[in-house]
C-alpha cells in the first residue's frame, strides 16, 4: 500500500494543468516532466519499446510470457490535470483508517470534506483515503489511472508466474481540454482493444459517453455614454443574457443524472461591445444532441431577428463543433471486451457498476480512430476541485483489476466463432 501511495503522491505534486488557450502539444511544457518521469519509469520496471514522441505521447510494451497467440490489449491514462481548478502545489494528505467523520482539509480557511455532503465518503470508512489540503485539487483524475497503470505492470514483471499476452500502455496529455486522442499514433500503439483506466468509485464499468458539442456565442454591442443612450445603446451582456435565459432552464448538470442531456454554460466575459458565451452541449441520444445544437442555433436566429429590426444588422454569432461522440456504437460489436472486464471485477468480488459515462475520455475518441476503449474505474471522486479524494484500497483493486484482465485474455478463446457468439449473446440481452 505505501508503495501505491509514494508513488501517486510523486504524480500529484507535479504540477501538470493543460491549457485550452495553447496551440502546442502538449499544451503547457510542465506536462513533460511528468511524462519523462513515467518513461523513466516504465523502463527501470522493465518495460520494453518505452518511447515518449514529439508531442508527449507515451508508450510502453510489456512482452508476452506465453506461447500462444494471444490479443494484444493496452491501457491507457492521462498525466494532465484540468485547468478549471489549480493543480499547482498540491500538498496531500493522508487520512489512515477514516472514522467516518468531517476531514479538515483546511483549518485556516474552514474548509471541510464532510460525509454528510459527500456522502461517498462513508463508503470507506476504515480505509486511507489522500485528500487536498483545500487549496488545489488533488489529481486522482488521472494522475490515479497513471499509478495503477504503471504499479500492475511492475507486479507483472515481478511475477512472471502470472500469464499474460502483449500488454500496451499509453499515458497522453490535454485529454482535460478535448484533445488527448488528438495526435494518439493507433497504429504504433498497436492494441487489438484496449482500456482507459478513468473512472470513479469502484466497480465502474463503462462503454457509454454522451455526444458532445461546444458552442461558442459571440453577442455585438454599441458602446455611447449612458446619458444618451436611448436607441443607441446596444449592450452585449444583456444580449448573452437573453440568449441564456432562452436554454431549457431545468437541463443543467446540476438538475439531470443518468441519460439526461444538458446545456452548461462554463464560461462568460463581455463588455457593452463585445460578450462571448461558451457552452456545452451534451446528450447521450444522437437525435436528441442534434437537436440541442439546432436549438442553439434557432436562438442566434430569434435574437438577430430581434435586433435586426431595431438596428439594421445581426449582432450574435454562433460556432458550434462537435468534439467527441458516444463510443456504444464502437464498442457493441466488440461486446466480449465489456464482458471481459466485469468477469474480472467479479472475480475479486468487485460489484460492476455499469452505467453511461456523464463526460467523455480518451477512449471515446480512440474508439472511433479504431482502438475500442472502454472505462475503468481508478477509485477517485469529486474531481476538478478542492474536496477530492481517492482511497488507496481502490487503486489497489483497480491495480488488482488490470492484472485479472491480463490473466483473462491470455486464457481466453477469441477465435472468430468465439466474438460472434458474444455478439449474440450481446443482442440477446439487449
Amino acid at each position: 500500500m505505501q508503495h501505491l501511495i509514494d508513488r501517486f503522491i510523486s504524480y500529484v505534486t507535479i504540477d501538470t494543468e493543460s491549457d485550452p488557450n495553447s496551440k502546442s502539444t502538449p499544451s503547457t511544457k510542465k506536462q513533460l516532466i511528468l511524462a519523462m518521469q513515467l518513461v523513466e519509469e516504465l523502463t527501470a520496471i522493465g518495460l520494453t519499446d518505452v518511447t515518449i514522441d514529439n508531442n508527449g505521447y507515451v508508450m510502453g510494451t510489456l512482452e508476452s510470457n506465453v506461447q500462444h497467440d494471444v490479443p494484444t490489449i493496452g491501457f491507457i491514462s492521462h498525466y494532465d490535470t484540468t485547468p478549471d481548478f489549480t493543480g499547482a502545489n498540491v500538498k496531500p494528505q493522508i487520512i489512515e483508517n477514516y472514522d467516518g467523520k468531517d476531514i479538515v482539509l483546511n483549518a485556516k480557511e474552514n474548509i471541510i470534506l464532510s460525509p454528510k455532503y459527500f456522502k461517498d465518503l462513508l463508503q470507506y470508512k476504515g480505509q486511507t483515503i489522500i485528500t487536498t489540503n483545500g487549496l488545489t485539487l488533488l489529481g486522482a483524475d488521472d494522475k490515479a489511472g497513471l499509478t495503477e497503470i504503471v504499479s500492475a505492470m511492475e507486479y507483472l514483471v515481478k511475477h512472471p508466474e502470472i500469464q499474460h499476452g502483449k500488454i500496451r500502455v499509453g499515458f497522453t496529455p490535454d485529454e482535460e481540454i478535448g484533445r488527448g486522442a488528438d495526435l494518439f499514433d493507433i497504429q504504433k500503439f498497436g492494441a487489438d482493444w484496449a482500456y482507459t483506466m478513468d473512472g470513479s468509485q469502484i466497480g465502474e464499468l463503462e462503454y457509454e459517453n454522451f455526444n458532445a458539442a461546444s458552442a461558442k456565442i459571440i453577442c455585438k454591442g454599441k458602446s455611447v455614454h449612458p446619458g444618451y443612450a436611448k436607441g443607441k445603446m446596444i449592450n452585449s451582456m444583456l444580449i448573452a443574457n437573453d440568449f441564456i435565459n432562452a436554454l431549457p432552464k431545468s437541463e443543467i448538470p446540476q438538475e439531470t443524472k443518468g441519460y439526461e442531456g444538458f446545456f452548461h454554460v462554463h464560461q462568460l466575459n463581455g463588455t457593452i461591445e463585445e460578450t462571448v458565451l461558451e457552452i456545452i452541449i451534451r446528450d447521450h441520444d444522437l437525435k436528441k444532441f442534434k437537436k440541442r445544437k439546432e436549438l442553439i442555433h434557432a436562438i442566434t436566429k430569434k435574437l438577430n431577428k430581434k435586433f435586426a429590426k431595431q438596428f439594421g444588422e445581426e449582432i450574435v454569432i454562433c460556432e458550434v463543433k462537435d468534439q467527441y461522440y458516444n463510443m456504444k456504437e464502437k464498442v457493441v460489436p466488440v461486446m466480449f471486451i465489456v464482458d471481459l472486464a466485469e468477469r474480472a471485477m467479479k472475480d475479486l468480488g468487485i460489484k460492476p457498476i455499469i452505467k453511461p459515462i456523464r463526460g467523455g475520455t480518451d477512449g471515446c475518441r480512440l474508439s472511433y480512430m479504431g482502438l475500442p476503449c472502454p472505462n475503468i474505474f481508478a477509485g477517485g471522486h469529486n474531481f476538478h476541485g478542492k474536496y477530492e479524494y481517492v482511497p488507496v484500497e481502490s487503486i489497489q483493486k483497480a491495480v488488482d483489476v488490470i492484472i485479472r484482465i491480463a490473466e483473462l485474455t491470455a486464457s481466453t478463446d477469441f477465435s472468430l466463432k468465439d466474438k460472434k457468439q458474444h455478439k449474440k449473446s450481446n443482442k440477446k440481452k439487449k
